[in-house]
């Protein structure tokens, strides 16, 4: 195992306006169409997108695992977070591949699987030090991390952006307690058919920023509390949404299949559960 690198900064200055992207979860191509449309021009010279206006990119985790293209994902994010374009939140699925790239014993299920499988095959068409690279940019990225990012604007910071969830003592601070509540949202235990006993964690929410969270899909983007979540599932044959800041506009694109493979989605349930 080699160091892991420093945290990168919790406070996100927005003055230009931030567009902060739900869980990608690899699906690169909606991924593109919806940067595009929220008015990003590509720079050839740079391959990087860049907005007119000085806007920036903000993801909430979950760039890989489950869908087609965990490595287009990630290259992404290595150039834009080191051109000062863009910015990301920690995640489960990010953490748990951090830990795979630094050589830890991880299960790659649910989706991480198909990481390794497309680092391997970077690895049998470009070579191994290439592959290598690749690897620890990645790795490197996703350390890096913040648990959740201050979105600051006039001085003030009026929303805090984050994967699954975060309690008002939290926002601001950095611990590992702190960190897996951001990562994994307020999990109370496993239920018997294997899934999280997930507790609704909007409910205590009484400060007055706005909070943009993703990780458990809504077949629409839901407020609840001053919290809005913006994961629609995209993998899953959902959406992909996108909160612009500080406009409070949602823009979204609709998923081109369902890469999970799974018929039983997050998405179904949901809806399922909902009926009851």
């Amino acid at each position: 195992m080699k160091a892991v690198p420093r945290k990168r900064p919790f406070i996100l200055h927005a003055d230009n306006g931030v567009d902060v992207i739900g869980d990608v979860h690899a699906c690169y191509g909606e991924f593109i169409e919806l940067v595009q449309r929220l008015g990003y021009q590509f720079n050839e010279k740079e391959n990087t997108y860049r907005h007119p206006k000085g806007r920036k990119l903000l993801s909430l985790g979950d760039i890989t695992s489950r869908g087609p293209d965990s490595i287009s994902m990630l290259q992404f994010f290595i150039r834009h977070v080191e051109a000062g374009l863009a910015e990301m939140v920690d995640s489960n699925h990010g953490w748990k591949i951090a830990r795979w790239l630094d050589g830890r014993r991880v299960n790659l299920a649910h989706g991480d699987e198909k990481v390794e499988a497309e680092f391997r095959a970077y690895s049998q068409q470009y070579g191994a030090a290439k592959a290598d690279s690749l690897r620890e940019a990645s790795r490197r990225l996703l350390f890096a991390a913040p648990s959740h990012l201050l979105l600051k604007r006039n001085g003030k910071v009026q929303a805090v952006v984050v994967h699954a969830g975060i309690r008002d003592d939290y926002i601001g601070k950095e611990g590992s307690a702190i960190s897996n509540f951001c990562r994994y949202g307020d999990v109370s235990g496993i239920a018997a058919d294997g899934r999280p006993i997930r507790l609704d964690w909007t409910r205590q929410h009484r400060t007055s920023e706005l909070i943009v969270w993703g990780h458990d899909p809504r077949p629409q983007p839901e407020r609840k509390n001053n919290t809005l979540n913006i994961d629609q599932g995209c993998v899953f044959g959902g959406q992909l949404t996108a909160y612009r800041f500080p406009e409070d506009e949602l823009v979204g694109v609709p998923a081109k299949e369902n890469y999970s493979g799974l018929a039983d989605t997050p998405l179904t349930r949901y809806k399922q559960e909902e009926n009851v």
